[in-house]
């Protein structure tokens, strides 16, 4: 598993953004698996984790073997490629890494090599046609349109939300990057969105409507407040979110809406209260994440998710809980704004700002005029060894950071 892992790491960094002919002729050479199973295909700036684990149990819940591929992975390599949440062997990982290998030395006659999402990407939907999965629910790396993922074609797209991240990639807009993200709605097919910004709506719209696409819109079409789902398909209520925030509801609106649309337009039925367990027992790792009693991670690593997170924690405050933040982000990231963001919204609560083993995290020299810890271990260890009844811990930033932290609580005794 190493030597796969040194040549899938030997990749990043080469990203391209030039087209899809590359990855097109590589699904070609491995005999298009894509095309071998149904795909509900999600993009968003956030929520597509949450999103994607709600339908998996949805789905699971109905005897479906279900395919994800997700990322970035918060334990191991593994957890990006999974079947019915349980991840990839390292024995099918390095034989099927292994065929990708020898396909690209087909592919180099007429391409350059293979990035490290593109291998992964492949491997998953090789993994999946020979599992024999009912569904792959498959998550874009960045934006849509030029994204790896899109020489597939789904039967549903999902639209999570669309806001400011990767600029550099997606456009100054969300009007621009909401034409990225509609780039995976497919001709004559289905797509469910969030309720977004006016101008990012009005896009996904005008490209609905030029590819003769059916779309569902939150809050027009079906909608998730306070416990209960609405929509033409169903009337389901009392519903409880195995995970927490207010935000959540969004996220299960819109897998709720896809797990629906998918079983009808295969006319199969649904069972109201295994929707009900599927829903409660979610659970998605570094994502609002209870860890212990006291400390939540969650990868808030952009100002859009940071924004819930804040509301989380304000939310907490109300009911007497006293909070305090430890973040870590890598330095490519608007840290400085998270940062700001975080001070301005919850002044009573204590940030501590510290880096982490991951290459690109932030140094002492870019924490000046915040609170620094040397080690977030040291920091946690005396956190949960003192915490009070109503102290809360959220560790937060990156999800690299997290999940770097993450891998460490749960090796630790006192977290047993």
């Amino acid at each position: 598993m190493l030597e796969v892992e040194k040549w899938l790491h030997s990749r990043i960094g080469l990203n391209f953004r030039s087209g899809l002919g590359r990855m097109q002729r590589a699904v070609d050479l491995l005999g298009n698996p894509e095309q071998t199973y149904p795909i509900i295909h999600v993009t968003g700036t956030n929520g597509k984790g949450s999103t994607i684990a709600f339908m998996r149990e949805l789905f699971v819940s109905h005897g479906k073997k279900v395919g994800t591929f997700t990322s970035p992975h918060i334990i191991s390599i593994h957890d990006r490629i999974c079947i019915n949440g349980e991840p990839i062997s390292d024995a099918d990982f390095i034989r099927l890494a292994d065929q990708v290998k020898a396909m690209e030395q087909r592919l180099l006659e007429t391409h350059d090599q293979l990035s490290f999402f593109e291998l992964l990407t492949l491997i998953a939907l090789l993994y999946f046609k020979e599992q024999g999965v009912d569904l792959v629910l498959l998550e874009v790396g960045i934006g849509g349109l030029l994204d790896t993922t899109n020489v597939v074609t789904g039967e549903i797209a999902v639209i999570t939300s669309i806001g400011l991240d990767h600029q550099e990639t997606l456009g100054n807009s969300l009007a621009e990057i909401a034409g990225q993200k509609a780039g995976i709605f497919k001709s004559g097919k289905s797509a469910v969105i969030a309720n977004l910004a006016p101008e990012a709506q009005m896009v996904c719209q005008k490209v609905a409507e030029d590819l003769r696409v059916t779309l569902y819109q939150a809050d027009q079409d079906f909608s998730f407040k306070n416990g209960r789902f609405s929509s033409s398909l169903a009337d389901l209520h009392p519903l409880k979110l195995g995970l927490e925030g207010a935000y959540q509801e969004e996220n299960a609106a819109l897998a709720l809406q896809a797990f629906l649309l998918f079983m009808a337009q295969r006319d199969e039925n649904v069972d109201q209260e295994a929707i009900r367990t599927a829903l409660r027992t979610t659970r998605w790792a570094g994502r609002l994440e209870a860890i212990t009693d006291h400390v939540y991670l969650d990868g808030a690593h952009n100002l859009p998710a940071l924004e819930r997170l804040v509301e989380f924690i304000q939310e907490k405050n109300q009911q007497g809980y006293q909070a305090q933040i430890l973040f870590g982000a890598l330095k490519r990231k608007d840290y400085g704004g998270m940062l700001i963001y975080l001070t301005e919204h919850l002044p009573n609560a204590t940030l501590y700002v510290t880096s982490f083993d991951y290459q690109g995290s932030l140094e002492e020299q870019d924490l000046k005029g915040y609170t620094s810890i040397a080690s977030y271990r040291d920091f946690i260890d005396h956190f949960e060894a003192s915490a009070g009844e109503q102290d809360l811990l959220f560790v937060t930033g990156s999800l690299y950071f997290i999940s770097e932290v993450r891998a460490y609580l749960m090796a630790s005794d006192s977290f047993d």
